[in-house]
């Protein structure tokens, strides 16, 4: 497999490796225009030669849109090998690369948002401890902050104090999103739309810096779903499963 890297000069004629094929779609148009406002921020994409899901993404730690404490780290954003790319050694040299990346870039090594068992998501914790990441700290009610440190001077990472119980003062359901992940652009529109039709309180919340990100209420900043000030779940959700939440 050959690895592609998406960059400022070719964003718009590479497919980004999401399960949506339309370049011209507003999920991927939005996803796209998120990578080029963060590629200054040291933000990398690796991609399989490939069409379908198989890529990793990545970004000094100082400007990830996740609210920990890993100064010196590389952050990966996302890496996910799907569908029939699955088993054909492709996770390995994506995670091969970042790992190359980062060490001639002198980070002190990775971190990545994962979860005590396999997520919706969330990467899968499995095949990142086989890999050889560690825990590096936990949040509620299941977020597991895991690293891969490059030597063993290494500082651990943590997440922020506030995140590690994830709580809001407001009532009604208030979702917290970016436009790191495509699909939060359709999906969010789905419900805010159920919402109104239904008359249930329900306010969204775009997070549009790194700063606004590091100071989000919850650990996956990309979506985040609270009730009554509780959280709920970071998975995004369909109309059909938002309408069962709200028991409408």
């Amino acid at each position: 497999m050959e690895i592609i890297t998406v960059t400022k000069d070719n964003i718009e004629a590479e497919h980004i490796c999401c399960a949506i094929s339309n370049n011209k779609d507003i999920q991927v148009l939005s996803k796209k225009q998120w990578m080029q406002k963060n590629f200054d921020q040291g933000l990398v994409f690796k991609k399989g030669d490939v069409r379908g899901k198989c890529f990793i993404e990545y970004i000094p730690a100082e400007n990830a849109w996740v609210p920990i404490e890993a100064e010196g780290y590389m952050h990966i954003n996302c890496f996910w090998v799907s569908g029939k790319h699955k088993g054909q050694g492709y996770a390995n040299e994506l995670l091969e690369a970042c790992i190359k990346d980062s060490r001639e870039k002198g980070k002190k090594g990775l971190t990545i948002l994962s979860s005590k068992k396999k997520m919706a998501f969330l990467s899968d914790p499995d095949y990142l401890k086989y890999k050889g990441f560690q825990l590096a700290d936990q949040a509620d009610p299941y977020y597991e902050l895991l690293y891969l440190p490059f030597d063993g001077y290494a500082p651990i990472p943590k997440f922020k104090e506030h995140v590690k119980r994830p709580k809001i003062n407001e009532k009604g359901f208030i979702l917290y999103y970016t436009h790191q992940c495509p699909f939060t652009v359709k999906y969010v529109a789905l419900i805010e739309q159920v919402a109104a039709e239904n008359k249930i309180p329900f306010k969204s919340i775009l997070i549009e810096t790194k700063e606004e990100a590091q100071k989000a209420p919850a650990p996956f900043t990309t979506y985040s779903l609270f009730q009554d000030g509780e959280f709920l779940t970071n998975e995004i959700l369909s109309e059909k499963k938002f309408k069962k939440i709200a028991d409408v």
